[in-house]
């Protein structure tokens, strides 16, 4: 990487400062201006690491919020960033009114945390400022999954049964094929709607690219396969004539590539048909995914492979979710448990 925001004293102007090629020691001790090194890092999260375009605009709102916290401080070069400096900006946030949730100040303090990791990394400052900045105490909240009558009310409520040659309804064909596919796979909403046709060529298995740009190999169940089939005669073919050609496996009802947006709408609209009243998410498609799993005795380690989870300790969650079940079937079965 090439950086041109680096100046040392005495060895160049304001208007031309040198180049400088870091490692080894990099431009340590110099100034770097704080708004080039939060681009750089940024493009250093979006193209080197792989992250995705969502996860990459939540970094920017962090480090905007903190570059403008800084400038409002007279300091405009990481040079000048000192562990009570972050500190103070840590106890800032976390004093905001309306008090924001011990996961919103924990992602935060995660985008500093990378950033300045990235320019110690690199050379640009000596150290890190954020090694003892202590995140804080968030509660741990168990995913909540539906039950496998509640998911079966939701894809019936979405569209129809692809066995139903009878029906025409081109948003219902699609819906249904869409949230058979989420619930089949356990895929991420934002997965799903970046996939192409060809990503189902081999029929019972899709070609899934996670975070980080990694790919995965995921089953597809038959009920989810006839859905997507279904869709695919009888639906895409129209929605693809009424806007630009495009790979992508989902189309809006104008042609154009689903949005995750849209998906979440969709799943939304079908709870509100089915009559659930608890909260419904893409995600909750997710969690329903590998709790089901793991309560039909999948192992948590082919759950994490399929889910596509960097650490088992992530996939873990959902064993205290079937745990909390087996205690409750058990206090309410067992004549001695109480």
């Amino acid at each position: 990487m090439r950086w041109t925001a680096c100046s040392r004293a005495g060895s160049a102007t304001a208007s031309s400062p040198p180049e400088c090629s870091p490692p080894p020691n990099g431009c340590a001790g110099a100034d770097v201006r704080l708004d080039r090194a939060v681009a750089a890092y940024l493009r250093h999260i979006s193209v080197e690491r792989g992250l995705s375009a969502h996860t990459v605009a939540a970094y920017r709102r962090d480090l905007d919020a903190y570059t403008s916290w800084l400038a409002q401080r007279g300091i405009d070069d990481v040079t000048a960033v000192t562990a009570e400096v972050v500190a103070r900006f840590a106890e800032d946030a976390a004093s905001a009114d309306p008090p924001p949730a011990a996961t919103s100040i924990a992602r935060l303090q995660s985008s500093l945390r990378g950033l300045h990791r990235f320019l110690a990394r690199e050379g640009l400052v000596p150290d890190d400022p954020t090694q003892r900045l202590t995140p804080p105490k968030t509660p741990r909240r168990l995913p909540k999954a539906l039950t496998i009558d509640q998911v079966e009310r939701l894809l019936d409520a979405a569209g129809p049964a692809p066995g139903d040659t009878a029906e025409t309804d081109l948003g219902g064909l699609r819906d249904r094929a869409l949230l058979e596919l989420l619930y089949a796979t356990g895929a991420r909403v934002s997965e799903i709607v970046q996939l192409d046709v060809d990503d189902l060529a081999r029929g019972d298995v899709l070609r899934v690219r996670g975070k980080g740009a990694k790919e995965r190999v995921v089953p597809v169940g038959s009920y989810a396969r006839a859905s997507v089939d279904a869709y695919l005669a009888r639906a895409r073919p129209e929605l693809s004539r009424r806007g630009r050609a495009t790979p992508r496996l989902f189309l809006g009802l104008r042609g154009a590539p689903l949005s995750r947006q849209s998906a979440w709408l969709v799943i939304q609209q079908a709870a509100e048909r089915a009559g659930l009243t608890a909260h419904v998410s893409p995600h909750t498609l997710r969690h329903s995914f590998a709790t089901h799993l793991l309560q039909g005795g999948a192992d948590v380690r082919v759950v994490q492979e399929l889910l596509g989870h960097a650490s088992v300790a992530t996939t873990q969650i959902y064993t205290h979710v079937t745990v909390d079940a087996l205690r409750e079937i058990y206090a309410t079965s067992h004549p001695r448990a109480r």
